[in-house]
């Protein structure tokens, strides 16, 4: 005992170490080694073969895919590799989080400076937003900041219910969560920047305008859906109502002024900006009953302007044509993923979709093998 004790160097317990920094309100796992080589958990790159470093090695030709579960009430990120050409995926590496996880948005900004990276923003169960660098694999787990205190304390759990980061605006992340509030960070700084109270119920989803980028959406259990102009964001927005709670919502990336809605009854809605008023009511240019149950993900699709999908709790994913903002159902998949909590087309291969419901199972279903949405999309 007298050894072990000695080991531990309880005398020192109270002494400062500067190779490690803690952001955050202090929760579990809220440390980390700035500097890796410094980490002494790190398993030595010395003690692998070239063949592991090969396989754990993620090429620029790999296609990422990261989903969230849990497993017995553990969080867990797999991050896996698609082969496009064999149809092949497989899990490259995971990561056991801290708590529960509810949102994910990727980022190339580097939150400790130097050159754009692989990160992944997770919000989770607790009151904090956690950023993870997707390549660094040699311990299984990259280094991460629990850097952002979402909230303090109230008598709701701010839950971080949806992630949006903003492609022009590289150090700009948003989140939502179940205070009612939107809020818009500085990553880098490592602060909130903005507090939006728009909402008079939880903030499910939300999204940055790709054409607009000072442009945020915002969807809540309210029944609504606001668009806030950040250069401006002490005024009012416009608003949208729709019959039930919102679910997700989602811009079309062809035009700076359309966007989508999935409700918990299993509708969709699209919407245009242009002939919205904030004193409103602001009427939608279609909807669509779309899904049996609430519809979790609507995706439009980054090369063909009237492709929109929509996935849904009713174990099915929906592809239609929106021209003339009249949809059209094209296809349909009812992969065995049970229920579908998100529903995603690829950016760097606009066709795949990647699907994951309540098994946590992951599906990647090319939309090109159905002969209606490659004869009317492609040709």
């Amino acid at each position: 005992v007298s050894d072990g004790l000695a080991e531990l160097n309880m005398d020192a317990y109270d002494d400062e170490n500067e190779d490690i920094r803690v952001f955050g309100n202090g929760g579990v796992s809220a440390a980390y080694y700035q500097h890796g080589e410094k980490d002494p958990y790190l398993v030595d790159d010395d003690d692998e073969d070239e063949e592991e470093i090969e396989d754990k090695t993620i090429k620029p030709t790999d296609l990422l895919i990261v989903t969230a579960k849990t497993e017995d009430e553990v969080g867990i990120l797999e991050v896996y590799i698609y082969e496009e050409n064999d149809d092949n995926k497989y899990v490259h590496h995971e990561v056991l989080l801290s708590s529960i996880p509810f949102s994910l948005a990727w980022l190339d900004c580097n939150v400790n400076g130097g050159d754009k990276g692989n990160f992944l923003a997770v919000g989770t169960s607790e009151p904090e937003i956690e950023i993870w660098d997707l390549d660094l694999v040699r311990n299984k787990h990259g280094f991460y900041r629990s850097s952002f205190a979402h909230a303090q304390a109230t008598e709701v759990k701010p839950v971080v219910l949806g992630l949006a980061w903003n492609y022009e605006y590289r150090n700009v992340l948003a989140s939502g969560s179940a205070d009612k509030a939107v809020r818009v960070w500085d990553v880098v700084a490592q602060k909130c920047e903005h507090t939006l109270k728009s909402h008079a119920a939880e903030v499910q989803s939300i999204a940055w305008n790709p054409k607009e980028p000072t442009a945020l959406l915002s969807g809540s259990y309210d029944c609504s859906v606001v668009l806030t102009d950040m250069r401006t964001p002490a005024e009012a927005g416009l608003r949208w109502t729709v019959s039930n709670d919102v679910e997700c919502v989602a811009w079309n990336p062809h035009v700076s002024h359309s966007f989508s809605v999935g409700t918990e009854e299993g509708y969709v809605y699209g919407f245009d900006v242009r002939t919205a008023t904030k004193e409103g009511p602001n009427a939608s240019i279609f909807t669509l009953h779309a899904h049996q149950k609430a519809t979790c993900a609507v995706s439009y699709n980054s090369a063909a302007q009237n492709l929109l999908a929509t996935a849904s709790l009713d174990k099915t994913v929906k592809l239609w044509d929106v021209t003339n903002d009249t949809p059209t159902l094209v296809a349909r998949t009812s992969p065995e993923v049970g229920g579908i909590f998100s529903a995603s087309f690829c950016k760097d291969s606009p066709f795949l979709m990647a699907i994951g419901g309540t098994t946590g199972e992951l599906h990647v279903w090319n939309t090109l093998t159905d002969s209606n949405v490659a004869n009317r999309f492609t040709s």
